[in-house]
């Protein structure tokens, strides 16, 4: 495990939030020897619960990697969590606007500064259905053709028990099973500096959307069922939310 060095407001947040979190949940943990110690790295996770990101950055963490998300910049706002945030090392992005292409440029330069950036390519959680990741969002394509960075999934199981975005129910229960799984970086070395092609960005999507949902049933011990395609959200007569490159798919890295 790699030793981190954090400031103070970090190292009060772990130990605040921590105890927490060990408390409400019962863990059960593998791959983290599968994380890479030291670079810039991308872990891509399935996102189905708005309880999910304190767990997947519990994991993260005790890999020996300081976790890092994408936060709406009106979080950034608010008195007392919007210092916070900043402290923490988390970054602002200005969602559906014509900022929002910053976004892109924030995540980049967090991974060739060596950091480790949670991204969830599905932007949002499930309102229905079974709760297998949907259609991924081609933002952590994009990153990864701009920073070549590993590419690790980490697959989680059992937050929704915490809070169901479907029933939007809070059960507040000491020990609640909560997996979570880091595989091998995806195989992404064909697409390898390779032009942010609408074609491209898709297929990698759906490369590392393939990988989270084969992961996600072998926690679940089920067969997922067929995945949506990255390709099958564009629609071509809506206006991009941001203005990407020339030549680029025009989707935002925060969703």
């Amino acid at each position: 495990m790699a030793r981190r060095r954090l400031g103070f407001w970090s190292r009060t947040t772990v130990i605040l939030v921590k105890p927490l979190l060990i408390v409400m949940t019962k863990r059960d943990w593998t791959g983290m020897e599968k994380i890479p110690a030291n670079g810039g790295v991308i872990f891509a996770a399935n996102h189905m619960s708005e309880f999910d990101p304190f767990v997947v950055a519990h994991y993260v963490l005790d890999s020996g990697r300081w976790p890092q998300y994408l936060a709406k910049s009106s979080l950034f706002k608010v008195p007392v969590i919007g210092p916070l945030l900043k402290a923490v090392k988390q970054t602002p992005v200005d969602r559906g606007t014509v900022d929002a292409s910053k976004a892109l440029d924030a995540a980049v330069a967090a991974v060739k500064a060596g950091q480790g950036l949670i991204i969830y390519p599905e932007g949002t959680t499930p309102k229905k259905g079974d709760l297998w990741p949907q259609r991924g969002k081609t933002g952590i394509a994009r990153l990864f053709l701009a920073t070549g960075a590993p590419v690790v999934p980490i697959a989680t199981w059992g937050a929704q028990q915490v809070f169901d975005p479907r029933t939007r129910k809070l059960r507040l229960r000491p020990r609640t099973p909560v997996t979570v799984v880091a595989g091998d970086p995806i195989d992404l070395e064909k697409w390898k500096g390779a032009e942010p092609t609408a074609a491209n960005l898709y297929a990698i999507t759906d490369e590392i959307m393939l990988v989270l949902r084969t992961m996600l049933g072998e926690i679940r011990g089920e067969t997922p069922p067929e995945a949506p395609s990255a390709a099958g959200r564009r629609n071509l007569t809506a206006t991009p939310k941001i203005a990407g490159r020339s030549g680029e798919d025009k989707t935002d890295v925060a969703e």
